[in-house]
C-alpha cells in the first residue's frame, strides 16, 4: 500500500516527540497534513513530501551526492513513488537508485527521523512543477562495507564519501545527528 498522509504525519510526531524544539519551524506543513491531500504525491502542490538517507559508514565518513538539477552536494533521497510502502523503504530506495550501493549492506540506525525539513523549490517549468515545497523526511543508516555503485547520471553527477567535517560543512547540522543514531544503532 502507498505511504499515505497519516503515516508521514506519524513520521513527523515522532520527530517533533524527540525534536520539541523545532515544532514552530514545522507548525505549517503539521496543518497541512492534517487537512490530508495526499503529500506522498510530487503532483501535490504548494507542498509535497520527499525523503533523504543519510549513510554512515564506519562511524568516520558519509556518502553525499552532486545533485544535478540543483548544482549542491547533499545527502541522497529524492521523491516518493506510488509503490514505496514506507518511508524508510523509500530512503533506502533512493540511496541505493541514485549511488548504485547494494541495499542489503545498510542498516537503519534509528526509525525516528534524523531531520525534517520544511523547504522551498523554485518553479521547473520542464517538469510542469511551480514554485512549491518539499517537507524532506530523513534518516540515518549506517553501514561498514557498502560503496558507491553505478550513480542515476539523470540526477546526480558524482557519489562520494565524505569525511564527517566536511560534510557538516557542506549539508549542516543533519550529520551530526546521522553520525549520533549510527554510534547508538552499533
Amino acid at each position: 500500500m502507498a505511504i499515505g498522509d497519516a503515516a508521514i504525519s506519524d513520521a513527523l510526531a515522532v520527530y517533533l516527540g524527540r525534536y520539541p524544539h523545532e515544532a514552530e519551524l514545522l507548525s505549517l506543513p503539521v496543518q497541512m497534513l492534517a487537512r490530508g491531500e495526499n503529500f506522498a504525491s510530487r503532483h501535490s502542490f504548494p507542498m509535497h513530501v520527499t525523503v533523504g538517507a543519510l549513510l554512515v559508514r564506519g562511524g568516520c565518513e558519509i556518502l553525499l551526492i552532486e545533485h544535478r538539477a540543483y548544482g549542491i552536494t547533499l545527502q541522497p533521497g529524492g521523491h516518493l513513488e506510488p509503490t514505496d510502502t514506507t518511508l524508510i523503504d523509500a530512503a533506502v530506495r533512493e540511496l541505493s537508485e541514485e549511488t548504485g550501493l547494494d541495499p542489503a549492506a545498510v542498516s537503519l540506525a534509528d526509525p525516528v527521523p534524523a531531520y525534517v525539513e520544511y523547504g522551498r523549490v523554485p518553479a521547473r517549468p520542464d517538469k510542469g512543477e511551480p514554485d512549491h515545497y518539499h517537507l524532506d523526511i530523513g534518516f540515518a543508516f549506517t553501514t561498514d562495507r557498502a560503496d558507491v555503485g553505478q550513480i542515476q547520471e539523470a540526477e546526480v553527477t558524482g557519489a562520494a564519501w565524505y569525511p564527517l567535517a566536511d560534510a557538516e560543512r557542506l549539508v549542516g547540522h543533519r550529520i551530526a545527528r546521522a553520525v549520533s543514531r549510527s554510534v547508538h544503532a552499533g
